[in-house]
């Protein structure tokens, strides 16, 4: 069998590619295994992103990542981790996927999180996407919607905060209930009626996208808005964690420390999977940090010495 790898790192999105970046300058013997489902891919334009006063659109952000990590030696597959094992005896990780399987002395798992999508056609609904007319992050893109006319999608204390919270962007918010009525407490009415957010029964359900605005049907008729935030929660990628036992925490995200290590020794979280705050600054840092936290414990288990190389004998002979 092949010599066991550094680390495989699993998910290629900002966490994932950021952590390969940084364990490939560190001259360790990785892999990228990303099954092409990073939510930063649906971005169209972020703007809030630093050291793109433009904006720079999810794919091309991914793309260059990927391109970086290259360039320093990574490896990456286009497939899916479908499962995760680890020896006893050895600490060493098995990863297999469709084309195949490896083993490494580390794994790092960046396998992010699925938002829930309203009831729409799929490809309505990736359209409406690509053009800022649905939306998934407030954090990110609130400004974008400043005095626009918007939808969230969501009958609980969560849908509820968020329309609160796009509330500070503009004067007109919807609190549409996804199937049915809204079912809300006396405390959440309270907060909508005085933050004054119109409240809708459901079902809602997407059914164009017009040039400028995505219209919902509902209960109580028909309604058209400069962008959705569906507000339905996510579902964490913790499988394979499970799968080798790792703890995870109350909210269904894996438990980590401060340093990105996983309950299961030589195993790494990083990035919405750990912490579902939807920001790429956020998951980019802790991939920085997982890295770093591989890079250090590796060095401990076996003391990484470089050998002296060719360009450095020739430079020593000639001078």
């Amino acid at each position: 069998m092949d010599e066991p790898l550094d680390c495989i790192v699993i998910g290629g999105g900002p966490a994932g590619l950021t952590a390969a970046i940084y364990l490939a300058r560190f001259h360790l013997d990785i892999l990228v295994v990303d099954a092409g489902k990073s939510r930063a891919s649906w971005i169209p334009c972020s703007h809030n992103h630093a050291g793109f006063p433009d904006g720079i659109n999810g794919k091309e952000l991914l793309e260059r990542m990927r391109s970086q990590a290259q360039k320093y030696g990574a490896k990456i597959v286009q497939d899916r981790v479908t499962k995760l094992e680890r020896d006893e005896g050895t600490g060493l990780f098995t990863a297999t996927w469709g084309s195949g399987s490896l083993q490494a002395r580390t794994v790092l798992l960046a396998t992010g999180v699925t938002n829930r999508r309203p009831q729409m056609d799929e490809d309505l609904h990736d359209e409406a996407m690509s053009r800022g007319l649905i939306r998934y992050c407030p954090i990110c893109d609130g400004y974008e919607v400043t005095d626009k006319k918007v939808g969230v999608i969501g009958s609980d204390s969560h849908g509820v905060a968020e329309a609160i919270f796009i509330r500070s962007y503009t004067a007109d918010v919807t609190l549409i209930a996804p199937d049915t009525a809204l079912q809300l407490n006396a405390e959440d009415q309270e907060k909508l009626e005085a933050a004054g957010i119109k409240a809708v029964n459901g079902p809602a359900q997407a059914v164009a996208a017009a040039k400028d605005c995505i219209v919902i049907e509902t209960a109580e008729g028909t309604y058209t808005f400069d962008s959705v935030y569906p507000a339905l929660g996510s579902d964490t990628h913790t499988q394979l964690a499970e799968m080798v036992g790792a703890n995870l925490s109350n909210d269904a995200c894996i438990k980590v420390d401060d340093h990105q290590r996983c309950s299961v020794p030589g195993l790494f979280a990083a990035g919405d999977v750990v912490l579902g705050l939807d920001q790429i600054s956020h998951a980019m840092g802790e991939g920085g940090v997982a890295a770093t936290t591989i890079r250090n414990d590796l060095a401990k288990q076996s003391p990484m010495l470089r050998e002296p190389t060719r360009v450095m004998e020739e430079a020593e002979s000639g001078s």
